[in-house]
């Protein structure tokens, strides 16, 4: 062979040698993420989407409530499925606040074939649902019901170990707040103005009547209403004339839109107190000046220089238009709690939909610890969160943080 040939053939070999070593290396690059932010990692490869369910009250008298955690849930579902990979998909069913409509509403998204819900959002209808999907293994989470009864069985004890809650729970909240009225303002006295057919009215009243004895607040003055009530007016002249130093009211917005200027009009001098249902007064109390003053606790306050919650808040404002309130805030977490339950589920090679799958994702939610933008957030033995209480006080017109109690 000459030596222009035996020269040529040297080129090309040494050519090849480059092109292996260059295909070698570029086996072991990185992918690049899709555009939109990294991917959703964790699911096995075969596993593009998973359907899960959401009950919420999108009409009737708890719609504020209902709409705001079907925005808050859904921006932290959108922002998820925005990143590519892994896509959650979401079936939504009116309940209407009611507990058989919640039921109903329930088996109709099982047959939907979901493998997992957000909600209820009420505690009534929650605690309707719960003990079936609790026979059913089905894995769920609220984001407002606040009833001890939504992880508990009352007449058993029996902790529904499928259910868990970002919220604050009933006792909790009502404990709080008789220990508030004591330790920071100093009361001696208390009223009390609660609805009788309201779960979560009943279950503060009983936290706060039963803290009040140990803590040396005598309760002088006791009145009901129910829950369609327009008018209060008998009752508050009932809780003036008592002139108690304190008045509790553990009910909704829809109430204390109403409440706060009958009671003003009534006389009423008392100091009102109220619980994470009074979030939203301000967006539908006619005259603000009658609640002006009065305190209740919340899980989620605007206040905060915290990374994570700004960035929320920001992203709430721009998808809706609207500052977000704690319904939603809790509903985000919620959502959150449940993704991540379920990408570790799908990791460990679980299919959507099986036994197994919903087993893994129940126990993963119980391992839980994060931090949300309602505080950092684990569970106890009862599927309730352990986290910090904010209060805030209406101050000229406003919802000012107090701080933490």
């Amino acid at each position: 062979m000459r030596r222009s040939s035996r020269r040529i053939v040297a080129i090309l070999m040494a050519m090849m040698m480059v092109i292996i070593l260059l295909s070698a290396c570029g086996q072991d690059e990185p992918v690049t993420p899709p555009a939109g932010g990294q991917d959703n990692g964790g699911a096995p490869e075969a596993v593009t989407e998973v359907h899960i369910g959401m009950l919420a009250p999108l009409t009737g008298g708890a719609a504020y409530f209902g709409l705001s955690v079907q925005q808050g849930a859904m921006l932290y579902i959108e922002n998820f499925n925005a990143r590519g990979g892994l896509q959650i998909n979401v079936s939504t069913r009116d309940d209407e606040g009611s507990p058989a409509t919640a039921v109903a509403m329930y088996h109709a998204l099982v047959d939907a074939g979901v493998t997992a819900i957000i909600g209820a959002v009420t505690s009534g209808p929650t605690m309707a649902v719960v003990p079936e999907a609790f026979a059913e293994g089905m894995p769920m989470i609220t984001g407002t019901a606040t009833h001890a009864g939504v992880t508990v069985n009352q007449d058993t004890g029996e902790v529904f170990t499928n259910m868990f809650r970002s919220c604050f729970i009933d006792p909790f909240q009502g404990v709080k707040m008789a220990e508030f009225a004591v330790e920071v303002l100093g009361a001696q006295t208390a009223a009390i103005l609660y609805a009788h057919d309201i779960d979560y009215s009943i279950g503060l009243t009983q936290a706060f009547v039963d803290r009040a004895g140990d803590v040396g607040l005598e309760i002088v003055h006791i009145e009901t209403f129910s829950d369609e009530a327009p008018d209060f007016m008998a009752q508050l002249s009932n809780i003036a004339a008592a002139g108690a130093d304190v008045l509790f009211v553990p009910v909704y917005n829809r109430h204390t839109a109403l409440i706060g200027p009958q009671s003003a009009a009534a006389g009423v001098t008392s100091t009102m107190l109220g619980a994470d249902g009074w979030a939203g007064t301000l967006d539908a109390i006619a005259d603000p000046s009658s609640v002006e003053g009065a305190f209740y606790l919340t899980g989620f306050t605007y206040e905060s220089e915290e990374s994570h919650i700004i960035e929320f808040i920001e992203r709430f404002e721009e998808e809706y238009g609207l500052m977000p309130n704690m319904f939603a805030a809790q509903a985000y977490d919620a959502a959150a709690i449940l993704v991540a339950a379920i990408e570790k589920a799908l990791a460990d090679g679980h299919a959507p939909g099986t036994e197994p799958f919903k087993q893994a994702t129940i126990a993963n939610m119980s391992a839980t610890d994060m931090n949300g933008v309602t505080g950092r957030i684990t569970f106890d033995e009862f599927n309730n969160p352990q986290k910090t209480a904010f209060i805030i006080q209406i101050q000229n017109g406003e919802a000012r943080f107090w701080g933490t109690f």
